[in-house]
């Protein structure tokens, strides 16, 4: 049996906003149909991903901007980090986290907090460059939080 998560529901408030974002950061437009004027379905996809995001107008009762902590699996932080920077999109700084594993929350501005405290994140790649253990995070004109996570080897019993 397999089940394989393929597409995410982003809450926005501006439709045509959202797919501008999206499209400047490179995603592929894989749909955009409208039904009638209180319709519409954006499918869009990240490059070489095989999962997708959709937003649009009548398709989710979620706040605009209440999707947080939507990971981009990158093979290199810094180059991805460019690539988005390149292309319009405000990226924090690489950044690791010094207390192990990246475990946040949001606040109510949809800032990530940490657990271990602030103190905890620390500038920079992962000094070892440790699979999993390096981050860069931005957000969608809604708010909606993205997190991008270098991953060179994957994890016992994960696949490609």
């Amino acid at each position: 049996m397999e089940m394989k998560l393929e597409l995410i529901m982003l809450p926005v408030s501006d439709v045509d906003r959202a797919k501008d974002f999206y499209l400047a950061a490179g995603f592929r437009l894989d749909v955009d149909n409208a039904v009638g004027e209180n319709w519409r379905a954006v499918h869009l996809t990240p490059p070489g991903s095989e999962g997708s995001i959709m937003f649009g107008k009548g398709i989710t009762t979620a706040p605009p901007g209440s999707a947080q902590g939507l990971y981009l699996i990158v093979p290199d932080i810094e180059q991805a980090r460019s690539y988005l920077v390149e292309r319009g999109v405000e990226v924090s700084e690489v950044f690791h986290d010094s207390a192990g594993v990246f475990v946040h929350g949001h606040d109510d501005k949809g800032d990530f907090t940490y657990p271990a405290g602030d103190s905890a994140k620390q500038a920079g790649p992962h000094p070892d460059r440790a699979a999993y253990g390096s981050y860069a995070t931005f957000t969608d004109p809604d708010g909606n939080g993205w997190v991008l996570q270098e991953v060179k080897t994957r994890a016992p019993g994960r696949s490609w």
